[in-house]
C-alpha cells in the first residue's frame, strides 16, 4: 500500500504510522518528498486492511500497489534510481559503459584489454573469475585467483569492477573484491543466491534469464530489494526465441517498457544478445537510442585466442571506433557519454 500524508499532518505522523505498520508485522517504508510525505506498507493485504489507515487524520489517501513487484515499481517510487558503483553513476544523465573480456585468463591479458577499454572511454571493467559454462569441460574461470587479478588491474587503472557470482558460498569473497556483483542469466531465478547477494551490501547487476518474461525479471529484482539492497541494475542480454540466426534475440522492446514500470536503471549487453562481433556496434547504438542507461560490451585483446566467447568480443580498435559513434547517438537522445 502507498500511504500519502496530508500537507498539514503533524511532524510526528510519519514516525507514528511507520511504527503502527511495523507493529502489525508489516514492512514499513519511508519516502519523504519535496511536497508530500509518502509511506509504504508491504505484507499481508488482510492485515493492511485491518489497520484502516485511510481513517487516520494525518492520511490523505491510501492506494494499493497493483504491480506484483512492489519495491521496484514506479507506483512506489516515481523518480529514477541512480546506482553508484565505485564512484560511477548508473542511471543518471551519463551513459555507463562496462567493458572487458569475458573471463580473466591471465594478468597480462586482462591488463592489456582493460587499459585499451579505459583509453577508449569505458567507465567500468568487466571480466569473469567464475564462469557458468554449458559444457562441464569448458573453462570455468580461475576463481579466487581470478578475483585477485581483477581487483589488482581495476585498482591499477582506476576502474571499478563488475564480476559474476554463481554460488551462495562465494558471495562474501566476491563482494569483498568487486564493486558490483553480477547475477547471470542462468541464476536469475536462483532465489537463495538472490537473497544472499541482496544482503551483501554491494550494488548488483541482474541479467535477464534466457527464457524469462519481463515480469519474472522484475520479480527477481524484487528479491534483491526485499533482502535490503536498493542498488539494483537490470541488464537486458537477449532471450532465447525460435530464431537461430543469432545466439539470442536482443529484446530492445524491454528497455522503454521496463523504464515505464520500474525506477531501476537498465543496461544492455549486445555481446550476448547477438553472439556476433559484427552485430554488436549496431545494437549498441540502437540500445542507446532506445533509452538504455548503459552498455555492457565484451572486448578482448585478441578475440581469436579468447578462452570463451571470442566470436562476440570486439577487438580494441573496434571498441574505440564504437565509442566514437555512441556519443552522437547519446547526444541525440539527451544523454552524455
Amino acid at each position: 500500500m502507498i500511504i500519502v500524508l496530508k500537507p498539514e499532518a503533524p511532524a510526528d505522523s510519519a514516525e507514528r504510522l511507520l511504527r503502527k505498520i511495523e507493529d502489525a508485522g508489516l514492512k514499513p517504508l519511508h519516502m519523504p518528498g519535496a511536497e508530500r510525505v509518502v509511506l509504504g506498507a508491504l505484507g499481508d493485504e488482510r492485515v493492511l486492511a485491518e489497520l484502516a489507515l485511510e481513517g487516520d487524520p494525518a492520511v490523505e489517501s491510501v492506494k494499493p500497489i497493483l504491480a506484483p513487484y512492489k519495491l521496484v515499481s514506479r507506483e512506489l517510487q516515481a523518480h529514477d534510481t541512480v546506482v553508484d558503483v565505485g564512484g560511477v553513476s548508473i542511471g543518471g544523465d551519463r551513459l555507463a559503459v562496462i567493458a572487458g573480456p569475458c573471463a580473466v585468463e591471465s594478468p597480462d591479458q586482462l591488463h592489456e584489454t582493460a587499459a585499451a577499454v579505459k583509453a577508449a572511454g569505458a567507465t567500468l571493467l568487466r571480466a569473469g573469475a567464475y564462469k557458468p559454462r554449458t559444457s562441464p569441460y569448458g573453462f570455468a574461470g580461475h576463481g579466487i585467483e581470478g578475483l585477485k587479478v581483477l581487483r589488482e588491474v581495476g585498482d591499477d587503472l582506476g576502474l571499478p569492477i563488475v564480476t559474476e557470482v554463481m554460488d551462495t558460498a562465494d558471495v562474501a569473497h566476491v563482494a569483498e573484491a568487486a564493486d558490483c556483483l553480477q547475477i547471470g542469466a542462468r541464476n536469475m531465478q536462483n532465489y537463495a543466491l538472490l537473497r544472499a547477494v541482496g544482503a551483501a551490501g554491494r550494488p548488483v547487476l541482474l541479467k535477464r534469464g534466457l527464457s524469462a518474461t519481463i515480469q519474472e525479471w522484475l520479480l527477481a529484482a524484487e528479491y534483491l530489494m526485499a533482502a535490503g539492497n536498493p542498488n539494483v541494475i537490470l541488464c537486458e542480454r537477449g532471450i532465447r526465441t525460435f530464431e537461430p540466426a543469432t545466439r539470442n534475440t536482443l529484446d530492445l522492446n524491454a528497455v522503454p517498457y521496463v523504464k515505464g514500470k520500474t525506477h531501476l536503471p537498465i543496461v544492455v549487453d549486445p555481446s550476448h544478445g547477438t553472439g556476433a562481433r559484427d552485430l554488436v556496434p549496431a545494437m549498441s547504438l540502437a540500445a542507446v537510442a532506445a533509452g538504455a542507461d548503459g552498455l555492457m560490451i565484451e572486448v578482448h585483446r585478441d578475440p581469436a585466442k579468447a578462452w570463451s566467447d571470442g566470436a562476440q568480443s570486439l577487438y580494441p580498435a573496434q571498441f574505440e571506433q564504437l565509442m566514437g559513434s555512441i556519443g552522437a547517438v547519446a547526444a541525440a537522445v539527451g544523454r552524455q557519454l
